[in-house]
């Protein structure tokens, strides 16, 4: 399997290049588009990103002192408006209250004991909690998300049933604890799912990972 996700990764890498993943200015700004890219395209993310630097508000305390109503207006081309204002409100909240609004105190943490803690948020789930460990603090965590899933089920790598931490485990059970190659992956994964490997009118016959020997992956193989 070792030698499976290799090879995968280097024809993905051959055929697209560096995907230059995740776009943003600050670990902070990462942070609020992986809330804000929960169900819907970066595209709307970056138009909300770009709504909230145009008022000049993208930091913490002028987030937190947003009344709701602005807020929203702010980031309605993310869609869900109502709710992911909650959910940055939450966000906002623990991390003036957990950690004093210091990025410095939450990088202290272990890497474990940071995903706990950024789960407790109501709101946050694994993928946005491992979104920012790894894009907003650089630790060793792979992302899964729905392209991960498809591409990893239809060439055969987990069960239909398989959950998150099984197809987390996947990738980090057979790839060296690599932040730099999780992030390359990961984005070349996505590239992947929105040019080739999609939800319908999936383009098989053109797809990078097309040649038999990418496609019948049984969870034995080595």
């Amino acid at each position: 399997m070792k030698r499976r996700l290799k090879e995968i990764y280097q024809r993905l890498y051959g055929r697209f290049g560096p995907q230059d993943w995740w776009p943003a200015d600050s670990p902070f700004e990462v942070m609020v588009g992986a809330i804000l890219t929960q169900n819907t395209s970066w595209q709307n993310v970056e138009r909300a990103i770009a709504n909230l630097k145009a008022a000049r508000c993208l930091s913490l305390k002028k987030m937190r002192s947003l009344p709701a109503r602005k807020l929203k207006r702010l980031i309605r081309p993310a869609g869900y408006y109502n709710i992911k204002a909650s959910r940055l409100k939450n966000f906002l909240d623990f991390l003036q209250k957990s950690f004093g609004g210091s990025l410095k105190r939450m990088a202290a943490l272990k890497t474990e004991d940071l995903r706990l803690a950024l789960l407790s948020v109501s709101g946050i789930g694994p993928e946005t909690a491992d979104s920012i460990l790894l894009y907003a603090f650089g630790r060793p965590v792979f992302v899964v998300d729905a392209y991960t899933r498809r591409w990893t089920l239809r060439h055969g790598f987990i069960a239909a049933k398989a959950l998150y931490e099984d197809l987390q485990e996947l990738f980090m059970t057979h790839l060296p604890p690599d932040a730099a190659l999780y992030n390359e992956y990961h984005a070349l994964i996505v590239r992947l799912g929105k040019d080739y490997c999609r939800k319908t009118r999936e383009k098989c016959e053109l797809c990078p990972l097309n040649p038999p020997r990418f496609r019948a992956v049984s969870k034995g193989n080595s």
